[in-house]
């Protein structure tokens, strides 16, 4: 069972990486974001905040060691993806069930955001190069 979800939200604590081999390839990459998203309703003074609730978030991503430096807690994020139940049974052998959000998109709002810089772009040679070297093996 399985539900789209679009949610606005905070991040509570530091991501969490986990790496997943692959035999010869590269491993799969998994960024884990503890998300509480709000319910905010204005008021006459400012919002009040109804409803909102903790969800784990689950991103596979091949750049995710990328994304695991950048995001930080408290940083507000929009993320796109899908509501799962996740059943497992604890240490007690007492069955469990939670849901999760499996995202397709974490994209870091610009709240608080001081300074954005952008990395240059490849030029088309060292593209170019890039290509010839993967084909070359090196």
């Amino acid at each position: 069972m399985s539900t789209r979800f679009v949610g606005e939200g905070n991040i509570g604590s530091a991501p969490e990486l986990h790496e997943f081999p692959r035999g010869n390839d590269e491993p799969r990459r998994l960024l884990r974001l503890n998300v509480y998203f709000d319910n905010p309703v204005p008021l006459d003074d400012g919002y009040e905040d109804r409803g909102g609730f903790w969800a784990p978030v689950e991103w596979w991503h091949q750049d995710a060691e990328h994304w695991t430096s950048l995001y930080q807690k408290g940083m507000r994020v929009l993320v796109d993806g899908r509501i799962v139940r996740d059943e497992w049974t604890d240490k007690e052998d007492n069955p469990r069930e939670t849901f999760k959000v499996q995202a397709r998109l974490v994209a870091i709002l610009p709240y608080r955001v001081e300074q954005i810089a952008l990395a240059s772009k490849p030029s088309a040679a060292s593209e170019e190069e890039e290509e010839e070297e993967e084909e070359r093996g090196d």
